[in-house]
Order: C-alpha cells, then sequence, then structure tokens
C-alpha cells in the first residue's frame, strides 16, 4: 500500500503533466477562436497530422460543424490524408465528400479558381524543424495566394519536434528559391510553423512583397526546449520516411545525402539514420572521424539493405544492394548538431572516396541552399571553414528570427 505522502506525490505529478500537455492550435481554433470561422465558407490545408486531442481530423470536424462550410480541401505532398506516394492529385475528399485539390505536382500555389467561394484559408500541418521539408514551402505558398486573392489565412500552430532552440547550416541564397526552399532561411530554423508564417509575411518574401492578413493561433503550454516526446502529444509520422522523432532528429544533417550517390537510409526501418553505399569503406569513413570531437552522436560502422516499401514513390538508391554504411547514433540530443555532423560526414567520405562520391545537381545546392559548400568540399576545405563561412548571414537570421518567436 502506497503511503500518503507518496500517494500525493504522484497525484501531483500527474496533474503536473496533464496541466502540461501541450494544446496546438487546432484544439484552440475550436474550443477558444471558433468565432474565426463560424458562419464561414473554409478551405482547409491539412495532411493526415490535422488531428484534434480527441483523434479526430480537422476536416472531419468541420465537415460536421453545422456553423461552418468547408467548401475546398488542399493537399501537400502525400496527400490529404497521407496515403498517397508521388504526385497528389485532384479528386473528392472520400469521408467529407469535399473537393481536394492538389499542391504537389504541376501546382505548388492555390489558383484563383480553386479558391472562389473561399472566405477563410486554414494551415494545419505539423513540421519536422528543416527548411527543406515541403510542407512550410506549402506554407509560404499558401500565404501568398492568401495575399493574392485577400483571402484572410489562420495557421494553426504545432510543436517544432526537435525544439525551438537549434538553429544552423547556410541560409538559402536568393538564387535557390524553390518548393524545397522557400524561405531565406538556414536548414534548421528553430520556429514553429505560426512563427514561419509570421516571418515570411513579416520580411516581404511573398511574391511582389504583397502582405496577406495572417492570423496564428498559438499554442498553449509549448517551450523551446521541448523536444516532440516532452509534449504529451502522440508522433504521428509527418511523412513516410518520417518514422520516428529520432529519424527527425538528425534528418536537417543527412537529408543532405539526397544531393549525393550515397543512400539516406529510406527503404530501411532508420531512414536517415542509416547513411551509405556499396562501395563505402564505413571503417575508415568512421575512424577518420573519431579525430573530430563531435558532441552528442556516435557513429557505428553498419550494413544495411535497402528494400523499395509501399510507402515509397520510387526505389530507394541501391534497391536491394548491400550498402556499407554509418549508423548515426544520437546520446545527447541536446549537445548533438545534425547540419554540423551531415557536413563533417560528407567531408569524410570525399576524403577517403574521392573518385567515388558524385554530386546530384542541382538537388544538392537546392538542399544545402547555396552553391558553397558543394564548391568548397570539391575545393578541399575543412568542415570548420566551411562552417565559418555561412556564420555572418546565419547571425543575421537570427536577428530576424527574435522578432517573431512566439514562445519563451
Amino acid at each position: 500500500m502506497l503511503s500518503p505522502m507518496l500517494f500525493l506525490l504522484l497525484v501531483q505529478a500527474t496533474f503536473l503533466a496533464h496541466a502540461q500537455k501541450v494544446i496546438t492550435g487546432a484544439d484552440l481554433l475550436i474550443s477558444n477562436h471558433f468565432d474565426l470561422i463560424k458562419g464561414k465558407r473554409v478551405g482547409l490545408v491539412v495532411n493526415h497530422t490535422a488531428l484534434l486531442s480527441d483523434g479526430r481530423h480537422l476536416a472531419d470536424v468541420l465537415h460536421a460543424t453545422k456553423d461552418v462550410k468547408l467548401v475546398a480541401l488542399f493537399g501537400p505532398e502525400h496527400g490529404l490524408r497521407g496515403d498517397t506516394t508521388g504526385p497528389v492529385t485532384d479528386g473528392i475528399d472520400a469521408k467529407t465528400g469535399v473537393p481536394v485539390h492538389s499542391l504537389y505536382g504541376k501546382i505548388n500555389k492555390p489558383t484563383p479558381e480553386m479558391l472562389k467561394g473561399i472566405d477563410v484559408l486554414i494551415y494545419d500541418i505539423q513540421d519536422v524543424g528543416a527548411r527543406f521539408y515541403t510542407y512550410v514551402s506549402t506554407l509560404g505558398y499558401i500565404i501568398e495566394a492568401g495575399a493574392e486573392n485577400r483571402i484572410p489565412v489562420v495557421v494553426l500552430d504545432r510543436p517544432n519536434p526537435i525544439g525551438g532552440m537549434y538553429v544552423d547550416g547556410p541560409v538559402r541564397d536568393d538564387t535557390l528559391k524553390s518548393f524545397v526552399a522557400f524561405g531565406k532561411i538556414p536548414i534548421a530554423h528553430g520556429m514553429t510553423v505560426g512563427e514561419l508564417a509570421m516571418m515570411y509575411n513579416g520580411e516581404g518574401w511573398l511574391r511582389n512583397g504583397i502582405k496577406a492578413d495572417l492570423r496564428v493561433i498559438r499554442m498553449e503550454n509549448w517551450k523551446r526546449s521541448m523536444w516532440y516526446d516532452q509534449t504529451g502529444l502522440q508522433w504521428i509520422r509527418p511523412s513516410p520516411n518520417m518514422p520516428t522523432l529520432a529519424a527527425a532528429t538528425v534528418y536537417t544533417g543527412t537529408c543532405l545525402f539526397e544531393g549525393v550517390n550515397i543512400s539516406e537510409g529510406r527503404g530501411t526501418k532508420r531512414p536517415f539514420e542509416y547513411v551509405g553505399a556499396p562501395w563505402l569503406d564505413a571503417v575508415r569513413v568512421a575512424t577518420l572521424l573519431m579525430k573530430t570531437p563531435l558532441q552528442g552522436v556516435k557513429l557505428r560502422p553498419i550494413q544495411f539493405t535497402p528494400t523499395q516499401r509501399p510507402n515509397n514513390a520510387e526505389p530507394p538508391k541501391y534497391n536491394r544492394k548491400l550498402c556499407n554504411g554509418i549508423f548515426v547514433i544520437v546520446t545527447d540530443r541536446t549537445a548533438f548538431e545534425p547540419v554540423k555532423v551531415g557536413l563533417e560526414l560528407l567531408w569524410a567520405i570525399k576524403t577517403t572516396h574521392p573518385d567515388k562520391m558524385q554530386w546530384r545537381l542541382p538537388t544538392f545546392d537546392r538542399l544545402s541552399g547555396t552553391p558553397s559548400v558543394r564548391t568548397m568540399l570539391d575545393g578541399g576545405k575543412s568542415p570548420d571553414e566551411i562552417f565559418t563561412s555561412w556564420k555572418p548571414d546565419l547571425e543575421r537570421f537570427k536577428n530576424v528570427r527574435a522578432r517573431y518567436l512566439l514562445y519563451q
């Protein structure tokens, strides 16, 4: 039998854990800000992550609400319900009967025709904290379309899974704006989608400097130091190859391997935690990196075989071929610097295999946001020299970023 004191402590711990659970913008829209959509014709930009705390999908809830008219749905990469591989197609949502417009394929920004009859646009998609994750580019195009068509935009905020403290990497060059680099931000931006939305709008980054009628519904109880597993929210893989928080933790560094002829672990149980190729001498690479004081991480030589999976649009690199690789094992996520580790890995592999590692252009430059990372590696520059090269732009970004932070 528990002592009265121990029982009291357990009750207090349970209460505090419940009290500190993060409440997302989606829940607060329904409970506290329903006036923003009451009597309105709504266009909803969502995917499978747009769930309320009771597990219901926001599209289903709004469709069933008599004081709201859900007139259009917009599907980002992987589709409205997160079950699409390859380009997303227009159609009708089977659960609501509402028209679905694709924002991943030939069209990335809603057209005026798609927006006809909409009084307010709502965005609710879980991000992972990386510039090249296409959901934050969709965010930019939604705000831009809202501004151009004089439709208010409401962004329902959600946590940055890797926290809101880590900011690193080269800031995107003006010449490399793309669907994996909408904003002039570094690889790891350390912001929520709501904060990014305010920055896109406030810094004049929309086409022709236009500004939207933008409203961000802030979360409650989220702090910048929180990782996703500290929010009390259930992890729902934001995309097929983001199965765990561990994958998201390394993603801002190892996604760069999409831009070279090295597997980034797609087609395995640990995408982005594994990198490798059949020709890679993993022991030599790991030994070389042992001379570098990398914090919060172990780099272990492994072997893995990428295999085509149902949720992959295309076969992974080296499909069904045994790869020698590196397992990126995070031992202290608060000290871990994924962008730097990703660059250190690229440098070590290029140093070890100068004739075998090849760039996939223009993919690599789009992911890094600048050609200078590639050209400096080709020129024999050290990782520290590359990190130093992006520091001035990164510091300027941090100063701008500070104006848009909504949470402590």
